[in-house]
């Protein structure tokens, strides 16, 4: 049953995301969380895997081709976070809120950034665990396309991520904005690949007992990169600045389009 899938799948990333949040009071830097976001992805469906088969479940096609994406996906993003991360202080968002917040910090962190990204880990799994809870036949048309779409959602992710490190290397780019590349075309062109995969793992589930109701999971990935924590929270950080705001003027916030021409 999808609950039962469900419930097991809740109860692994509450446990994990607790371990989470104690290495975090250890090393008094709540930003490991985003290190642990990708990586929790990949547990949870790989835990999956190992009790389907312990039952003699035998993955069927679509459950290893989904497991295969959310295995590429979350070990990119970990390792790219954690190489973007390493040496450097506490992330300027939870340094700001542990600033904030002052005593009440490590419960509102608790609450408010690991118990509530471990909800909404859980949300945007949806379609693969719809997927892992039971065999349904081979690959079809579907599933092609759900492949073609999470390809070029990652080949976004991807590809921006590396754009912006290579401009982030180059000293004299410090200060200055990211105007090039796939950044011409969208401010956000990584959080707009991101979107775009679980579209992709959704159409994915759809050939599945309920896949539909997997659409949970792309609607609030897409929710909470352009409302949320992605496109809102980071822009609040160059509200002012000049270079952004021409940028901005002529540049899609997520969506890639054509830059617009200056009047």
């Amino acid at each position: 049953m999808a609950e039962n899938i469900f419930l097991t799948a809740g109860l692994f990333i509450f446990i994990y995301m607790n371990l989470v949040f104690i290495l975090s009071l250890i090393k008094k830097n709540a930003g490991i969380v985003d290190i642990a976001w990708g990586l929790g992805f990949v547990l949870v469906v790989a835990f999956h895997l190992v009790r389907n088969n312990l039952h003699q479940q035998v993955p069927d096609p679509r459950q290893i081709l989904t497991a295969a994406l959310v295995f590429i996906w979350g070990t990119r993003l970990s390792w790219h976070i954690y190489k973007r991360n390493r040496g450097k202080p506490e992330d300027y968002r939870y340094a700001g809120w542990r600033q904030k917040w002052g005593k009440n910090f490590v419960l509102r962190s608790y609450f408010q950034i690991f118990m509530l990204q471990g909800f909404f880990l859980l949300l945007i799994l949806a379609p693969a665990l719809l997927i892992m809870r039971s065999r349904s036949g081979p690959l079809n048309l579907l599933d092609i396309l759900g492949l073609a779409i999470w390809l070029a959602g990652f080949f976004f992710e991807s590809v921006a991520d590396a754009q912006l490190r290579k401009f982030k290397k180059n000293s004299e780019n410090k200060g200055h904005i990211i105007t090039t590349g796939l950044w011409k075309y969208s401010r956000h062109p990584n959080y707009f690949g991101e979107s775009v995969m679980w579209w992709g793992v959704f159409l994915i589930a759809l050939s599945t007992p309920r896949g539909w109701l997997g659409i949970i999971s792309p609607l609030t990935i897409t929710l909470l990169l352009t409302r949320v924590s992605g496109v809102t929270l980071l822009e609040k950080k160059y509200a002012g600045n000049a270079e952004f705001e021409a940028y901005k003027a002529r540049t899609s916030a997520f969506f890639p389009l054509p830059p617009k021409k200056k009047s």
